[in-house]
C-alpha cells in the first residue's frame, strides 16, 4: 500500500536521508519487503511435502497460501492508517517481529490449524510492515533519491516471485519444506536489531481514528468468499457448504460499503471506484494476480503430484516463468507510454489467453518442457505488462492529490486477486489435487478457467480501460 505522506510536517528534512545513512536504511527495509513477497510464491512448491508430512487435503492446501495473501491484502490498508496514527517506525516494528514470530510458528507446526493459523499471522504482520516501510521510505528520500528508492523497492516485487521458486525448491528438497519458514526468522531477528538504528523516530500523524469495523467487515467478506469457493470442490456449485458463504460474502461486502459511507476517516474511500483509471486499474491488477498465483498453485501441484517431480526441478521450472513476469514488465513500462494503457492491458491479456489455451488440454503425459513451461512463461510474460498497466493507469491518470489512495485500492486488490485466483483453481482441480499419485484430471479444466478469464479481462479492458497514455513520472510501486 502507498499513502501520500510526502507533505506530512513531521517528514523528513529532504537531505536527513543523507545524513541518517540512506543506503543501510533503503536496504534495511527493501531485505524485509523481500521477505513478505518471498513468502507469496515460496510457500506453492512446497505444497506437495508439507501434504504428506501434516496430512494436509485439499482445502487445507488452498489456506495455507489463500490465508496469507487475504490477511495482507485485506488488512493493508488499516496497517497504513496504523501507521500514520501510531507512527510508521512503531508500526514497522511491530509487525516485524510478529511476521518473524509467526514464521517460527510455521516452521514448527504439526498440524493443519497451527499452520494456517501461523500463515495469518503472518499475513497480519505483512499488513503492518509493508504500507509502515513505504511510508518511512517516501518521508526519508526526496527529489531524484526518492525516484531511485523507489525503483529499487518496485524492483523486489519481480526479483522475489523467482526467487521465491528457487528457494522453496532448494529449501523443501534439502533440509525440508519447514525451512521456508525458519529461514526468514534470523532474518527478522537480524531486521529488529539494526532498524531502531538507522530509522529515526518521528512523531505520528494523528489521523482521527482507525476503522476497525471496516478492516473486519472487508477481510471477513474476502475471507467468505474463498471459503464458498473452495468449498465448491466439495460440495459443487449448488451445495449449501457453497451458497451460504458465498451470500455471507455479499452481505458483508454491502455491509462494509455503508460503513465506509458513515464513517469520517473510511478505511476505503468507495468514491475512488467512480474514477475510471482506479477502476480499471484495480480490475486489471485482480485477475492479473489472481492468474499468475494460480499458476504457481496449479504447476506446482500438478508437477509433484501428477508427474512426480522433486521440489528442486520444480523450482528450477519455474524460473523462466518467474523472470518472463519481469521481462514482461519492463516492456509494459515502456508501450503504456507509447501506444497506450487500453492497448497494452488488451495485448498483455491476449498474449495470457493464447499461452493458456494449449494447456487446456494438459494430460499425464503432456511434455513438461514442451508444453507446460513455456506456456506458462508466455503467459506471465503478458501479465507482466498487464501488471504495470494496472499500476500506470491508476496512478497516472488521477490527480496527484489522490495517488495515495488510489495506490492503496490496487495494493489491496493485488493481494485479494491472488487468495480468489487460488481458491478457484483449487476447486476446478480437485480431482488431481486430491487424486492418487499420478492423476491429472481436472488440471487441464483448472487451466482452461484460466484462458477464459484473461479472454474476457482483454475483452472488459477494450471497454473499460482509458485510451490515454499515463504520467509514470510519479508513479508509486506496489507495496
Amino acid at each position: 500500500m502507498t499513502h501520500d505522506i510526502s507533505s506530512s510536517p513531521h517528514a523528513a528534512h529532504p537531505h536527513a536521508a543523507t545524513r541518517n545513512g540512506s543506503g543501510l536504511m533503503l536496504a534495511l527495509l527493501c531485505a524485509a519487503q523481500f521477505m513478505l513477497v518471498l513468502d507469496v510464491t515460496v510457500v506453492n512448491v512446497a505444497l506437495p511435502d508439507m501434504a504428506a508430512d501434516l496430512h494436509l487435503d485439499r482445502t487445507a492446501l488452498t489456506w495455507v497460501v489463500t490465508a496469507y495473501t487475504l490477511c495482507f491484502g485485506g488488512l493493508m490498508l488499516l496497517g497504513g492508517r496504523l501507521a500514520d496514527a501510531l507512527g510508521a517506525r512503531r508500526t514497522l516494528l511491530a509487525g516485524l517481529a510478529l511476521f518473524t514470530a509467526a514464521s517460527l510458528a510455521c516452521g514448527l507446526a504439526g498440524s493443519a490449524p497451527v499452520l494456517i493459523a501461523g500463515r495469518i499471522a503472518q499475513g497480519v504482520g505483512a499488513a503492518l510492515l509493508s504500507p509502515a516501510a513505504l511510508a518511512l521510505l517516501t518521508t526519508s528520500f526526496h527529489g531524484p533519491a526518492r525516484a531511485r528508492a523507489l525503483g529499487v523497492w518496485a524492483a523486489i516485487g519481480g526479483t522475489g516471485s523467482a526467487v521465491g521458486v528457487l528457494a522453496g525448491g532448494a529449501l523443501t528438497g534439502g533440509p525440508g519444506w519447514a525451512w521456508i519458514f525458519y529461514v526468514n526468522v534470523p532474518v527478522g531477528l537480524a531486521l529488529l536489531a539494526a532498524l531502531p538504528a538507522v530509522v529515526p523516530p518521528r512523531a505520528p500523524r494523528r489521523s482521527g481514528g482507525l476503522d476497525l469495523p471496516g478492516a473486519v467487515l472487508v477481510t471477513a467478506g474476502t475471507g467468505a468468499l474463498i471459503y464458498g469457493l473452495v468449498e465448491a470442490g466439495d460440495g459443487g456449485w449448488a451445495g449449501t457448504g457453497t451458497l451460504l458463504p458465498l451470500a455471507a460474502a455479499a452481505v458483508l461486502y454491502a455491509v462494509f460499503a455503508g460503513v465506509e459511507r458513515a464513517a469520517r476517516k473510511p478505511l476505503m474511500d468507495l468514491r475512488m471506484f467512480t474514477r475510471r483509471p482506479v477502476l480499471a486499474g484495480a480490475f486489471l491488477m485482480l485477475v492479473a494476480t489472481g492468474l499468475l498465483i494460480a499458476f504457481f498453485f496449479l504447476g506446482s501441484v500438478y508437477l509433484q503430484h501428477a508427474r512426480g517431480l522433486g521440489a528442486m526441478r520444480t523450482g528450477l521450472v519455474f524460473l523462466p516463468v518467474a523472470v518472463a513476469v519481469g521481462a514482461g514488465a519492463h516492456l509494459g513500462s515502456r508501450l503504456v507510454t507509447t501506444a497506450g494503457s487500453r492497448a497494452t492491458a488488451v495485448g498483455g491479456m491476449v498474449i495470457a489467453t493464447a499461452a493458456c489455451a494449449p494447456l487446456a488440454g494438459l494430460g499425464a503425459h503432456s511434455s513438461v518442457y514442451g508444453v507446460l513451461m513455456p506456456g506458462l512463461a508466455v503467459a506471465a510474460f503478458g501479465l507482466g505488462a498487464v501488471f504495470v498497466t494496472a499500476t500506470t493507469t491508476a496512478l497516472g491518470m488521477v490527480a496527484h492529490e489522490e495517488a495515495g489512495l488510489a495506490s492503496g485500492v490496487v495494493n489491496t486488490f493485488h493481494e485479494v486477486g491472488g487468495s480468489v485466483g487460488v481458491a478457484v483453481v483449487s476447486t476446478v482441480a480437485a480431482a488431481g489435487i486430491e487424486g492418487a499419485p499420478g492423476t491429472s484430471a481436472g488440471f487441464g479444466d483448472a487451466f482452461l478457467v484460466c484462458a477464459v478469464a484473461a479472454a474476457g479481462c482483454a475483452a472488459l479492458s477494450a471497454v473499460l480501460v482509458p485510451r490515454g497514455k499515463p504520467e509514470t513520472g510519479g508513479t508509486m510501486p506496489l507495496h
